[in-house]
């Protein structure tokens, strides 16, 4: 069974964490929630507070198959400046191992210099990180192990994108349905 990753900090978007976590766990993928802080319960950018699983200090880039990033820029900045989370991602590229951001979240790939020529992000954010490659029209795009998505409203199909890479189209085509996610397409 794949294991993803998603780390989690203060200001983090809860729309995003919540959608990615509750689709990929549906598609039966293993995921673990982790507090970048030494706290389990964290706050996100709206208030909402979810408690993570585990601390992020326990976690090796051996363990896990992917890291995915949820955006919103408190979150974001704390994973762009966070040593443990900037090693990880450093780690898993450099073995070649799935790396995926959304909203914001970008930047953090950014400042570990793991990302690829070509992704999204939230329409601006690519102002902090670069315009060229940017694409502003795809809902998700993926380049060598790098997949990032937009925002909010694309958590879904990001989720689905990493469930289709990990699990196969029926079990997409299923998950989706059931979802009515056509708007991913």
């Amino acid at each position: 069974m794949k294991t993803i990753l998603v780390p989690i900090a203060t200001g983090f978007e809860e729309i995003e964490a919540v959608n990615l976590i509750d689709v990929l766990r549906r598609a039966e993928l293993k995921v673990i929630i982790a507090s970048v802080s030494d706290r389990l319960e964290v706050q996100g950018a709206n208030g909402i507070i979810i408690k993570a699983d585990q601390t992020l200090e326990a976690i090796s880039s051996d363990m896990i198959d992917m890291i995915l990033l949820p955006g919103g820029w408190g979150g974001t900045d704390i994973l762009a400046q966070d040593e443990k989370v900037q090693t990880l991602l450093k780690d898993m590229d450099r073995k070649n191992k799935d790396i995926a951001a959304i909203c914001a979240a970008p930047y953090a790939l950014h400042t570990a210099g793991v990302l690829k020529e070509n992704f999204t992000c939230y329409p601006s954010a690519e102002q902090k990180i670069r315009t060229n490659g940017y694409s502003a029209d795809k809902k998700v795009v993926e380049d060598q192990n790098v997949i990032t998505s937009r925002g909010p409203g694309t958590a879904l199909c990001l989720a689905l994108y990493i469930v289709k890479k990990y699990k196969g189209d029926e079990h997409y085509s299923q998950l989706k349905a059931g979802l009515l996610a056509d708007f991913c397409d």
